[in-house]
């Protein structure tokens, strides 16, 4: 499965940095707005210390894991909506995205321009917000301007989508995201439809600097006090991670980055939280396939039936679908071996009805 975070926020959050201590990637990430002018991508490793126990369970040739990619876009600046900055650019490379990461900068930092010249987390994300919702609203007033003709010539589904559409023009007006308005099982495909920026989950990553002034470490801080509140309210996801350390950690060894971190005085990885909550951010599970050749993780989604799973591997694996052999990692790896886990009945043979789970290693039959 092809799977994408967009990393949005305004110039001067540390998009680009971030981006770089994800994907190892070089991309330009200077002190001043618009630096990065296109979008660069990065394909990012899933972390998953399953993987390597099956591995070396397996004395694998190659590990694969499961992956998730990171697009960097340029920063949105109010009135990005109606094309100010790059907008109408940017906007679109965030519509092509699965879920959105907004950076949120939480440092103070006289050295690194703020575009509004202070730091306020909340309006930040306002702003950004706002921007987003505006682009949906054209969107939807202009779905809603020709659906009219549609309804007028007999079209039964016009109807259904006006009414979604009218829902969505009421929540946006309000400055609400259009994830806000839920759809029924009829409205849900005309909503897919629209793609629609703010139908997108986000997670709002906190950027924080070593040696700064950092709001989370200020709790009686009325800006992070709104902040707090503002996640309560809205249920949000979020993450905090020193952009600026991690960039400067991530080609070190394991040994080295913890070495680093104790000196930096930075005991959490907040990249790799980062990546797993995006991951389950897009309500994805991973299960695994293991030999001699090969160890894989597998990307699909939460729910998903064995023939559904088998298409990760390969499109055909769900029409030619016979059966499936199941067993959990952990109790593979404790039996030490399949021949063992086999003798012992722990590996279940399962139909077509059998939902996958997370952690499960498959040997398909077709």
């Amino acid at each position: 499965m092809s799977l994408s975070i967009g990393i949005v926020g305004l110039p001067n959050v540390g998009k680009s940095t971030l981006f770089n201590a994800l994907t190892k990637k070089s991309v330009a990430a200077e002190n001043y707005p618009f630096c990065t002018i296109d979008p660069s991508v990065g394909v990012v490793a899933v972390p998953d210390e399953r993987l390597q126990k099956l591995s070396e369970f397996s004395v694998s040739a190659k590990t694969v894991p499961a992956a998730v990619e990171f697009v960097d876009i340029a920063g949105l600046v109010k009135g990005a909506s109606e094309g100010e900055g790059l907008g109408n650019k940017f906007l679109s490379n965030i519509r092509e995205t699965d879920a959105i990461a907004q950076v949120v900068r939480i440092f103070e930092d006289t050295n690194v321009i703020h575009v509004d010249g202070k730091i306020d987390p909340v309006k930040d994300i306002e702003v950004i917000n706002l921007e987003l919702v505006l682009a949906d609203l054209q969107t939807v007033t202009k779905r809603q301007a020709n659906i009219g003709k549609e309804i007028r010539s007999g079209k039964k589904e016009a109807v259904i989508e006006a009414a979604l559409i009218e829902r969505l023009v009421k929540a946006l007006e309000a400055g609400k995201l259009a994830s806000s308005v839920v759809a029924d099982e009829f409205e849900a495909p005309f909503l897919q439809q629209l793609c629609l920026i703010t139908t997108k989950p986000f997670i709002y990553v906190l950027n924080k600097k070593a040696g700064a002034k950092n709001l989370d470490e200020m709790p009686g801080d009325v800006r992070w006090a709104k902040l707090v509140e503002l996640f309560k309210q809205t249920n949000a996801g979020h993450v905090i991670v020193d952009a600026g350390i991690e960039q400067e950690l991530k080609d070190l060894d394991a040994k080295d980055k913890m070495e680093m971190r104790e000196g930096l005085g930075v005991h959490d990885d907040g990249v790799n939280d980062l990546i797993r909550k995006g991951y389950e951010l897009l309500g994805l599970i991973t299960y695994f396939t293991t030999g001699e050749d090969e160890t894989r993780a597998w990307t699909i989604k939460r729910g998903w039936t064995a023939p559904e799973a088998g298409t990760a591997i390969h499109g055909d694996f769900k029409e030619k679908f016979v059966r499936a052999e199941i067993i959990e990692w952990d109790k593979l790896l404790a039996m030490g071996s399949f021949a063992a886990a086999r003798e012992k009945g722990l590996i279940r043979t399962e139909g077509k009805e059998y939902v996958v789970k997370d952690g499960d290693v498959v040997e398909f039959k077709i």
